[in-house]
């Protein structure tokens, strides 16, 4: 899977699932664009990354926002001279039953989720349908296919990414340019680190393979989708999740 003289664009690139992400791409060769609200924590791990010998640079940007998600864009291609990965990993919870949300719980997890990944792929698309070459991938995730009691605004959100990717996939294939999702299950992050013994135990019950995933889990099938080991791979979703969606 190499991806020398790749240029990689990460959103919410800074901790998590984005970090394992950027650090899995920049292994085989990818110079990365570390991006994230969290404008001193990209640059953090993008300082780590170039010390290792390729180049990788942290930006802030707020995916929600059209304006700051195009010059993001912009100015990663100014900077490396090219753009010919996206990785739309960036991403919020805002979790409530559906009587007891708020309005402001639904709109800022689709604002960020769903409509942080159309900013940043309308942008990027622009850049990689021009030079007829380019790989994207979307993080979803399993309760975007099979709902989860209290997270109806999570799960639309990634219901959401999952028909973009679909649809972006049949507009920008015949230019070279292949889009592809992963739907992520229960994973091992700071979200997961907040629950006692027994609440991970449930979650553990419902996957066949018997542990909660990790981001490293994630980040290498990412690394597939956006490499040439998968040129004939396009508008899929991938379950990383020990089968739980089975």
């Amino acid at each position: 899977m190499n991806l020398k003289e790749r240029v990689a664009l990460v959103t919410g690139g800074a901790r998590g699932i984005g970090k394992a992400i950027c650090e899995h791409l920049h292994e085989a060769g990818a110079q990365i664009a570390v991006c994230d609200v969290n404008e001193e924590g990209s640059k953090g791990l993008a300082a780590e990354l170039s010390a290792k010998g390729v180049q990788a640079r942290g930006y802030l940007c707020d995916v929600s926002n059209p304006e700051s998600a195009a010059a993001c864009v912009q100015q990663v291609v100014k900077d490396f001279g090219s753009l010919c990965v996206l990785i739309n990993n960036a991403g919020i919870t805002r979790d409530g039953l559906v009587l007891r949300m708020g309005d402001d719980q639904w709109q800022k997890v689709i604002q960020i989720n769903l409509t942080g990944t159309f900013n940043m792929t309308r942008a990027a698309a622009k850049v990689m349908l021009k030079a007829r070459r380019g790989a994207i991938v979307n993080i979803a995730s399993v309760v975007g296919v099979m709902g989860n009691a209290g997270q109806a605004n999570y799960s639309a959100s990634k219901a959401g990414v999952i028909g973009l990717t679909m649809t972006t996939a049949r507009e920008f294939a015949s230019r070279g340019v292949r889009v592809n999702a992963v739907a992520p299950g229960f994973i091992a992050t700071d979200m997961t680190a907040v629950l006692n013994d027994d609440q991970k135990a449930k979650l553990i019950q419902a996957v066949p393979l018997g542990r909660l995933g990790t981001p490293e889990d994630v980040a290498k099938a990412v690394r597939f989708l956006a490499s040439d080991e998968s040129a004939y791979i396009t508008g899929q979703v991938v379950n990383i999740c020990g089968g739980m969606v089975m």
